[in-house]
């Protein structure tokens, strides 16, 4: 699959991307899924119950330490076959573009995207989770604990018609 396969809808900008990158980052992982097709996945990890398999690569295996302390996680994943580039998006379910930092397209400059999962158990170097909305094999780049005392925020709100609250 390439990033074309996504495309550019009418009314969508891209920027022009510097020719080289700021940093560097390793990939600690691949992200195990049902889905082989974006139209396949769910729009969030809300939508599926499926559980999921993150697989961690053997030299960074020693990072699970009391991972399974934890009932929640946050995984930072590349959304490897994504669109770069986007900064003005026409979603499908909006009636005019919207900005690129307004939304949680996988299309973007950076296609870094985020999920909380759920932490259903560990075996070895892979976790099982019920979560995730990304395309199965997508490059895994961290592994948080998720604390709701310092991550959820109840009283955060967006507008409906795109505009951040």
């Amino acid at each position: 699959m390439s990033a074309d396969e996504f495309g550019i809808r009418p009314g969508e900008e891209m920027a022009t991307l510097p020719p080289t990158f700021d940093a560097g980052l390793h990939f600690i992982g691949r992200l195990r899924t049902p889905w082989q097709s974006r139209s396949a996945c769910p729009k969030n990890g809300l939508q599926t119950d499926a559980l999921c398999t993150v697989e961690v690569d053997p030299t960074f295996a020693p990072g699970l330490r009391n991972v399974t302390g934890c009932t929640h996680l946050i995984l930072l994943y590349w959304m490897d076959r994504a669109t770069r580039g986007l900064v003005v998006q026409q979603p499908r379910h909006a009636d005019g573009p919207r900005g690129t930092f307004s939304l949680r397209s996988p299309a973007r400059p950076n296609p870094i995207a985020l999920s909380v999962v759920e932490l259903i158990g560990r075996e070895s170097n892979s976790l099982r989770v019920r979560g995730l909305d990304c395309l199965d094999g997508t490059p895994l780049l961290d592994i948080k604990p998720y604390y709701a005392s310092t991550d959820a925020r109840p009283d955060a709100l967006v507008d409906r018609a795109g505009a951040v609250s």
